[in-house]
Parts: C-alpha cells; structure tokens; sequence
C-alpha cells in the first residue's frame, strides 16, 4: 500500500489508539499482559465492528504514524501501543538514564494543579515526557495554546526517581514533583 488519506490515516490511529491503548473490549478484542494483540485477531475484530482495516494498512499506520504509536514484534504477527495505556500492561522497559532536562507541553487552564501537585500520570501507567521542545509544544497544541514545562530530569534521576523510555522515544515517569519543574514558558 503506497498511502492512505490523511483523514483516513488519522481515523485508523484513533481507533487502534482506542482498542490498543485503552478499551480493547470495545471490539472484543485481548491483549496479553505486555499489551500485545494478534495482528489477524485485530484485524477480522476490526472488520466485524464495520472499521475496513488489512493487513497492508495496519503497516502503512505503524510506519507512518509520526508519533510512532506503535509497534509490530519481529514476526509481524503482534502489535502493541508504545504507551500511553490506561489498561494495565507491563511493557518491560528498562530504566534509563535520562538527558538533564526533558519537556512537557500541557495548557494552561492545568497550570494551578501543576504548581500545586506537579505532574500526575492520571488515568495512564506515566507521565509522557518529551526529549526536545518541538514536541512537547506539539503535544501541548492538541488542547489549545501550549505552555511548554521544562523538567530536570537528571536532577529527578539523581534523587531516585525512575525513568524508561519508549520505543518511539517518549520518555516515562510516575510523577514529576512540582520543584522539578524548572521553567514555565507559553508560547
């Protein structure tokens, strides 16, 4: 498959968000305890639920998805989300030693929460961090004006805290205390 529409790409990435990450019952659909699902289960569920999806797409999506949300194993025959689950998964990722700062991007009508609690992983299994700014603003923009956080991690790992970092990058955390967070800047 050379390429999908864009409003196709992006309706295919919302709902495999949906059944990968967060509410895979929704097509009734099981995902192993690292968040792995069968790449034909998927896709035959997928279909019956009336979402047109095949084997060509789902590649297409995975490969050219620009946040890389997701990831076939070495056969081809599994998929997963990187991150961002609400459902409990484990997925086996190492600690790791991150850059001095990371970024967050966020809006701010969060802002008084953040200064009060720092950042909260919510109803998912972390916090998303972001290696450089660009992102982090990307991410922010999805809600409305972004306000772009600057988090010293080293500082974070130097007291402690746990790091992973995703197979398309994101970085991960529990939690970011509120005196990690180093500057505040809207854009």
């Amino acid at each position: 498959m050379n390429s999908l529409s864009a409003a196709e790409e992006k309706r295919l990435s919302k709902f495999m968000s949906l059944v990968l990450r967060h509410q895979p019952e929704t097509i009734g659909l099981t995902l192993d305890a690292s968040g792995w699902a069968d790449v034909d289960d998927l896709i035959r569920r997928a279909n019956r639920k009336g979402v047109a999806l095949t084997h060509d797409m789902l590649r297409y999506i995975v490969t050219h998805n620009d946040k890389q949300r997701f990831r076939l194993d070495e056969t081809g025959q599994r998929i997963r989300a990187s991150q961002g689950h609400s459902v409990p998964v484990e997925l086996g990722y190492a600690p790791a030693t991150p850059p001095e700062f990371l970024y967050h991007g966020t809006v701010a009508k969060f802002m008084n929460a953040i200064q009060a609690e720092g950042l909260q992983r919510g109803s998912r299994h972390h916090v998303h961090l972001s290696a450089d700014r660009t992102t982090a603003e990307h991410v922010g923009a999805r809600r409305g004006q972004p306000v772009i956080l600057t988090i010293r991690a080293g500082a974070m790992a130097r007291e402690g805290y746990a790091f992973y970092r995703s197979d398309n990058g994101v970085w991960l955390t529990d939690e970011v205390p509120a005196a990690f967070i180093a500057s505040l800047q809207e854009k």
